[in-house]
């Protein structure tokens, strides 16, 4: 395979740039326990909305109920989205009609992932399933859950599961092409992961490292460690990285759960940078700044080049973030109750609130085109353009 590179960075749409003058049963279970008797933190109540840029809502469509594993992802003038119910959908992203829609018959537990022609999603039932023009090309069952939505490359799909295994199909017919067992562990996160290309080389999140690997065959390259297991228990010891990831040229920023923020240069395998940091949700950023809340909800930013931190806002305290996009001069998050904030990108400060259909915002919002997309827990698809 000559090349499985993804579409590298690019310069965000000049609307854009000109809006601003499986965590295991037992952890469920222990964290059950030690906040059934707290009374949780309540979020302040917003202001007005600030309307400092003008957006207008170029289009919505209905995808059936969501979850946290089931992000939209564009892809040749393309959105594609799932319901976990079963429905998988191409939507155009100029208009937000379906190029195809097809219901699989079983629910849905992590994808989309797509190059712009196959698109693959992973099913509850452990199957992994190929999907072109609105047809089932094939699929195949695989030996553990993923939470990850495949990534489609180089004619290729490769799956990250929650064992922490990579394994590499072909994509025409399903045919198994290898597999990358790691050391499992006794818990790990039922949340999505990081699996993507750099160029030639798959990059997936490993435990508390990101793995470059040879799309070949499977063999690991690098290993570049960004966080550290500590702690008592088995709980306290989860540091597996988390998606999205920011990635800019060979630079791969990324989370690694409730413990670190870091940097990678993906081209050589060394880490940049790491920072303790205690958010759950991926990051997101551009070349000056990496941009994701902590687990409270405090908005963090972070110098790209250093991991020095940048400036923080604490406007959105118990919100329950969404990971964020950064597009031009402002980043966009959403929250548990269906707004989508857009914050300055210089200080974090509010330049307009946008409203769904009032349930949470599980997944980061994507560019398409020009347009900003979010996906919310009840299956709504929202597309907004700035005027």
């Amino acid at each position: 395979m000559k090349s499985m590179s993804l579409s590298t960075y690019r310069r965000y749409p000049t609307p854009w740039r000109r809006a601003l003058p499986v965590l295991g049963l037992l952890a469920l279970g222990l964290f059950s326990a030690c906040s059934s008797g707290a009374k949780k933190p309540q979020p302040v109540e917003l202001p007005p909305v600030a309307a400092l840029m003008g957006t207008r809502l170029a289009w919505s469509t209905q995808v059936g109920a969501g979850s946290a594993s089931l992000a939209p992802v564009v892809a040749a003038g393309r959105v594609f989205v799932a319901g976990t119910a079963g429905t998988v959908a191409a939507l155009d992203a100029a208009t937000g009609k379906d190029a195809w829609r097809l219901n699989l018959g079983t629910p849905i537990a992590a994808g989309v992932g797509s190059d712009g022609q196959t698109a693959a999603v992973i099913t509850a039932n452990n199957q992994l399933v190929a999907l072109a023009d609105g047809r089932e090309l094939w699929r195949v069952r695989l030996p553990a859950r993923s939470f990850t939505a495949p990534l489609v490359a180089g004619q290729r799909v490769f799956v990250l599961t929650a064992d922490r295994t990579v394994t590499a199909f072909d994509g025409k017919n399903g045919a198994k092409l290898w597999t990358q067992n790691r050391p499992a562990e006794p818990l790990v996160l039922s949340q999505t992961g990081a699996l993507l290309a750099v160029g030639d080389t798959l990059v997936a999140g490993l435990a508390g490292r990101l793995s470059g690997l040879n799309p070949d065959n499977g063999a690991v390259r690098w290993e570049a460690p960004v966080a550290t297991s500590r702690g008592t228990n088995e709980v306290e010891r989860l540091v597996d990285i988390v998606g999205p990831v920011s990635r800019i040229g060979g630079s791969v920023c990324v989370r690694a759960y409730s413990a670190a923020v870091g940097c990678v240069d993906a081209s050589r395998g060394t880490v940049v940078w790491t920072r303790a940091a205690q958010g759950t949700t991926g990051v997101h950023g551009d070349d000056r700044l990496v941009f994701g809340s902590e687990g409270d909800g405090r908005f963090q930013a972070w110098q790209r080049a250093t991991g020095e931190p940048a400036w923080h806002s604490d406007r959105l305290k118990y919100r329950g973030l969404s990971a964020p996009l950064a597009l031009g001069r402002v980043v966009a998050v959403g929250d548990s109750s269906g707004l989508v904030h857009l914050v300055s990108r210089e200080d974090g400060s509010e330049m307009t609130r946008l409203s769904t259909d009032g349930s949470a915002i599980e997944v980061a919002p994507v560019l398409a085109g020009d347009a900003l997309v979010v996906q919310t827990r009840n299956g709504g698809v929202y597309a907004w353009r700035p005027q």
